[in-house]
Order: C-alpha cells, then structure tokens, then sequence
C-alpha cells in the first residue's frame, strides 16, 4: 500500500509534467504552426518552412516533449485516482494511451512536409509547385487528424474528472472543470465530423482554465494526505 507521503510527491511531479506538457504543446502545436504555416498559401508555408527548418524540427520537439509528460501523467493520474475506483481510472489509462498514440500517427504528417520539401532524388517527378502543395496538403491532415483524435483525450478527461470530484482529496471544482472541458473536446470532435459549422472554439474554454488550476493546486498543495490514506484503506 502506498504511503500518502508518496502519493503527496507523486502530486507535485504530475504539476511539473503538467506544465511542461502546457509549454512543450503550446510551442509545438500552436506557436510554431502559426508562425510556419499559412493556410491557404503552399508557396509560402514552403517558403517558411525551408527558411526556419530549425523552428520547424523544434515544433516537433516540443511535441516530443509533451508526449513523454502525457505519458508520464497517464501514470501520475491512475496512481494517485487508483482509491477512487481502480476500473475507471484503468479505463481513463486506456483512452490516454490510444489518444497519444493517435496523435503520433497525426505528428508524422507534420514532419512529412519537411521531407517533402527537401528536394530528395524521387520525388523530382514533381514540380516545385506540386511539392509545396503537398507539403501543405499533408500540414493540413496534420491539422484536421489532430482535432479529431481529441474526442479520446476527452473521454478520458471526463473519466478522470469524475474521479477527481468524488476523491474528497482533491477539490470537487477541479473535477468538475475537468469533466467538463472532456464534455467540450468530445462535443467539437463530433461537431467536426456531422456539423463543422457547429465546431465552435468555445466549445474547448474550459480546457485551459482546467489544466492550469489543476497545474496550480499540484504544485501548491498537492493532494490531502490523510483524506488520500483514509480513502485507499477504505
């Protein structure tokens, strides 16, 4: 059985992974691509991309990086959520796990767009203007598979929501926010798919407000000791 000191500690290392998830996917999957990436202009997302190829290897470290702590926290959540209800936080730990897993698939069409433009030897039966745009072709279902694997982030932030709010250990307003910004990126996926003029921003505000209380309350206070060891013997 697992002391609460070490559950406490635990707490304080999902802060940490949570931030530096927050700075790795932000750089990687929002600085970069608005900086690199121009919608509807392949000349010139091509243009930016050769010229700043060492920007566009680190969006994709940054992606690294925040895949690494999404993993880390996948552990993090089911250790410390464990008490609550063993089965569902297991579930939440698959949900997380194929969500990661999916978005590498959708992180190898961002790096595809690199290798497209680098000239290599086969690919000279295309023309430079082909090239480009297929490189922003491939930049696009980056984008467009990236927002659709969400609805499994989702499921999962739902799952560990509910178990946040009835843990007694963690506050019940954390869990609350955090099933639901899940209920957000779950509904905008689905908005994308049958209504994507429904697929409204909005729908997802809650997920940043979520992750970074949660960040904040981790490193500040962590989890209630004797409520955690009260509810793992119970």
């Amino acid at each position: 059985m697992m002391s609460g000191s070490l559950a406490q500690r635990y707490a304080r290392i999902a802060g940490v992974l949570l931030l530096l998830s927050l700075i790795g996917g932000g750089f990687g999957e929002f600085f970069v691509p608005t900086a690199l990436i121009v919608p509807a202009d392949a000349a010139a997302t091509a243009h930016n991309i050769l010229n700043s190829q060492g920007l566009f290897r680190m969006g994709f470290a940054g992606y690294l990086l925040e895949a690494i702590c999404d993993i880390s926290l996948t552990f993090m959540f089911y250790v410390l959520l464990k008490p609550v209800n063993s089965n569902i936080a297991f579930l939440a730990v698959l949900f997380r796990i194929v969500a990661t897993a999916t978005f590498a698939v959708c992180e190898l069409f961002y790096f595809a767009a690199l290798h497209i433009l680098n000239g290599a030897a086969y690919l000279k039966t295309f023309t430079p203007a082909q090239l480009d745009t297929l490189a922003l072709l491939s930049l696009k279902f980056y984008e467009f598979s990236g927002q659709l694997l969400v609805v499994f982030y989702g499921i999962a932030c739902v799952l560990l929501g509910y178990l946040i709010f009835k843990s007694g250990y963690i506050p019940k307003y954390l869990g609350a926010l955090m099933a639901l910004a899940g209920v957000g990126f779950v509904a905008k996926t689905f908005a994308m798919v049958l209504a994507p003029a429904l697929a409204f921003p909005w729908l997802i505000a809650a997920t940043p407000l979520a992750l970074l209380l949660l960040m904040g309350w981790f490193f500040l206070k962590g989890v209630d000791v004797a409520k955690w060891e009260e509810r793992q013997r119970a």
